[in-house]
C-alpha cells in the first residue's frame, strides 16, 4: 500500500518552530511510489528525532533500507530456476538479471549494508559527489561500476532528495557508463527533488519514505531529518 505524503505546520507558541504533521492529497505523480509501511514509518520518525544518536540512527538507517528494498525490487524480473530439494527436483524463480547497488557518496553508504542483507550476491558501485555549500549544485569527485551495468539492475541511493540535483548527475553518469535501467531510493524526498529527478530522467522510478513539503535557504528538506551523512557518521 502506497501514499503520497504532504505535511501541514501548525504553530503551536512562540518558542517552538512549526509542527508538521502529515497529510494524503489524492494522486500522486507517475513514477513515485511512497512507502508507507508501519514499520517503514516508526523508523523513519526515530530517524528525524534530534535525539537520536550516531550509534541508534545507524541502525535504524540500516532497518529501514532493508524495508524499503522489499518494494524497489517488487518488479524485478524473475526466469526459471531448477534445484533438487532433499526429496524431489523443483523449479523455482531466480532474478533474471544481475542487480547493482550504487550509493552517492558518502550519506548513500548508510543505506547499502541493509540492502545487502537481502542482496548478498549484488556488486556495488559508488558515485562521488558533494554539494557545493555556495551554489547548492552537486559536484562529481569519483565514480566507480562494475562492468555490467548495461545488462544489469541498478538500484541508485542517497538518504536525502532535495533540489535533486546529485540524484540527477549520478544518473546521468550512470547512463553514460552503460545503465539501461535505473531506479532511485531514497528516505526522504520534496516536490523540488522529485520534479528535477523525475523531469531529467522520465524512465527513473523513485521509492521514497515521505514528501517534505519544503527546502529552507541552505537547501536543506524541511522537516526533515538534517544532514543524514554527518548524522550517520558521527561528525555533526
Amino acid at each position: 500500500m502506497t501514499a503520497w505524503i504532504f505535511y501541514t505546520a501548525a504553530r503551536r507558541d512562540k518558542r517552538r518552530a512549526a509542527r508538521y504533521t502529515p497529510r494524503m492529497p489524492a494522486n500522486p505523480p507517475d513514477g513515485v511510489t511512497v512507502i508507507d509501511h508501519p514499520l517503514v514509518q516508526v523508523k523513519l520518525t526515530q530517524l528525524r528525532d534530534v535525539q537520536t544518536g550516531s550509534r541508534e540512527f545507524r541502525a535504524r538507517l540500516n532497518e529501514l533500507s532493508t524495508l524499503m528494498v522489499f518494494e524497489a525490487t517488487r518488479d524485478l524480473a524473475t526466469q526459471p530456476a531448477l534445484i533438487q530439494t532433499p526429496l524431489a527436483p523443483f523449479e523455482g524463480r531466480e532474478l533474471a538479471r544481475p542487480v547493482v547497488v550504487a550509493p552517492i557518496l558518502r550519506a548513500g553508504l548508510g543505506l547499502v549494508e541493509g540492502m545487502l542483507r537481502l542482496l548478498p550476491h549484488v556488486s556495488v558501485a559508488h558515485i562521488g559527489m558533494f554539494r557545493n555549500e555556495q551554489t547548492h549544485r552537486p559536484e562529481s569527485y569519483y565514480f566507480k561500476a562494475p562492468a555490467h551495468l548495461a545488462t544489469a539492475d541498478v538500484i541508485l541511493v542517497d538518504p536525502m532528495l532535495a533540489t535533486g540535483g546529485s540524484a540527477t548527475g549520478a544518473v546521468t553518469q550512470l547512463k553514460s557508463a552503460g545503465a539501461k535501467s535505473v531506479r532511485f531510493v531514497c528516505i526522504v524526498s520534496c516536490a523540488e527533488g522529485l520534479a528535477q529527478l523525475r523531469g531529467a530522467h522520465p524512465d527513473v522510478r523513485i521509492f521514497t519514505a515521505a514528501i517534505d513539503p519544503e527546502l529552507n535557504d541552505r537547501a536543506y528538506i524541511v522537516p526533515g531529518l538534517g544532514d543524514a551523512g554527518d548524522r550517520y557518521f558521527g561528525t555533526v
